[in-house]
């Protein structure tokens, strides 16, 4: 799993012309699925997300988490993660896990987050997606399971 997290004030997904999620204060999570991935990479990576300490605190060092600050996280399926653009110009998708398993890690991940005690909102598995959001910072973390969490 590849998972492009950022820091938000606001974030929006827009299917169409309706909003499909929304979140103020918190995190957008940007999550590939690869292939090979297991429930054991969710749950490394769900608390990870949780416990990642890059809001700050009152002396305004990076040092709290979305549990401390009681943020949100919308969390939007992104493949395009997984991209391999080593040969040629036209990217190569072949490490993104199929979309049948792809969409069950992804809800997966969204469930954990939940039980940890995060509220979560969430964008359409598979749609066309317009995401707006208002970072924060900005503060952009990139997290890789195939690298150790």
């Amino acid at each position: 799993m590849r998972a492009c997290i950022q820091r938000v004030r606001q974030a929006n997904v827009v299917v169409g012309t309706e909003s499909v999620g929304q979140i103020e204060h918190g995190l957008l999570v940007l999550l590939g699925v690869a292939q090979g991935d297991t429930q054991r990479e969710v749950e490394s990576l769900a608390e990870k997300i949780a416990g990642l300490r890059i809001f700050d605190d009152s002396a305004g060092k990076m040092n709290l988490s979305i549990l401390d600050v009681g943020g949100k996280v919308l969390v939007v399926s992104q493949f395009t993660l997984l991209a391999d653009c080593r040969k040629g110009k036209r990217p190569s998708f072949v490490d993104a896990a199929p979309p049948a398993l792809a969409e069950q890690l992804y809800l997966m991940l969204i469930d954990r987050l939940a039980l940890l005690g995060v509220p979560t909102a969430q964008g359409r598995f598979r749609a066309n997606m317009q995401v707006e959001l208002i970072n924060d910072g900005p503060v952009t973390i990139i997290l890789d399971s195939r690298a150790a969490l």
